[in-house]
């Protein structure tokens, strides 16, 4: 017969399994990161070792919230109420995990964990929630619509890593509003660049429709023009802030900063008829030439 284990052993063994429940559901979100993005997964390797976790897990639950409105949901079958429903319990679930630090999905876990360590809290998780319930209705946006929106799908998740990166730094309340302005932007102009990219397949295969009074079949170059104006304006206010950055997080966001504004620059010189028929991309070897030109760069 076994002896019972003492109040402290077996204090220590629960602290060890869920170390060890931690790193598994560590792991798994970071695999997300890595099958789903190839310009945010190269970007992410540039963070330090101390940081990248928290952002692969962050990744990985907008990722897979997204998914629910994005295709996987329903080519399983699920209908569109049925979707909204797992968005319900993906929410509440992973609320509950912020509160109590577990949860039984990794994925949930995996966030949980990092939220608790980096002060993310219901302010910036239930915005989110409410875009992606937003992509289930296929009504135009208005132009506030839209802004709210973008908030929620975006710029919550520039101000979540955000708080990943400054994690044990001091900033006064003027940095730290400058900062998070910057973070918005950037995570902002990352959004409008996709909408633009995948204007005709979002409403062909979704039936959306982001800018309000663009066709998305028949954008014409002066709507092209306008909307890039718009996303280089965004990514100039972040790229403003981005050498306020700690060492950390600096050399990655600048990377990210210019993929996507290297991606923006091809979408600019493609027809507006053209992006009807074919996804804009970077090539492998201009995003690797562009990672390594963010490595050599002081700081």
């Amino acid at each position: 017969m076994s002896r019972p284990l003492e109040r402290g052993t077996l204090g220590a063994a629960a602290g060890a399994d869920l170390a060890l429940y931690g790193r598994a559901a560590h792991r798994g979100a970071a695999v997300v990161i890595r099958e789903y993005s190839s310009s945010f997964g190269l970007a992410s390797r540039l963070l330090s070792p101390a940081i990248r976790p928290e952002v692969e897990n962050i990744y990985a639950l907008v990722r897979v919230a997204d998914e629910i409105v994005d295709g996987a949901a329903a080519a399983a079958g699920l209908s569109t109420a049925q979707q909204a429903e797992c968005l319900d319990a993906m929410e509440a679930e992973t609320l509950r995990a912020m509160h109590t630090g577990y949860s039984s999905d990794l994925i949930i876990h995996a966030f949980a964990r990092s939220a608790r360590r980096t002060a993310i809290g219901p302010e910036l998780l239930i915005p989110f929630f409410a875009s992606m319930r937003r992509d289930l209705d296929p009504a135009p946006f208005t132009a506030e619509q839209l802004r709210e929106y973008i908030y929620g799908s975006a710029e919550v998740i520039g101000l979540m890593c955000l708080r990943v990166f400054l994690l044990d730094e001091y900033v006064n309340d003027n940095e730290r509003r400058r900062l998070e302005h910057g973070a918005r932007k950037l995570g902002a102009a990352f959004q409008k660049i996709n909408f633009l990219r995948d204007i005709a397949a979002d409403y062909d295969s979704l039936g959306r429709r982001y800018f309000p009074g663009v066709e998305p079949r028949a954008i014409t170059e002066e709507q092209k023009a306008a909307i890039v104006a718009d996303i280089r304006s965004d990514l100039d206010t972040a790229n403003a802030v981005i050498p306020r950055l700690p060492n950390g997080c600096r050399r990655a966001i600048r990377a990210a900063a210019a993929l996507f504004g290297e991606l923006t620059a091809r979408i600019d010189a493609t027809p507006a008829a053209m992006l009807a028929e074919q996804r804009v991309r970077v090539p492998t070897a201009r995003k690797l030439r562009i990672l390594a030109a963010a490595l050599v760069v002081p700081g």
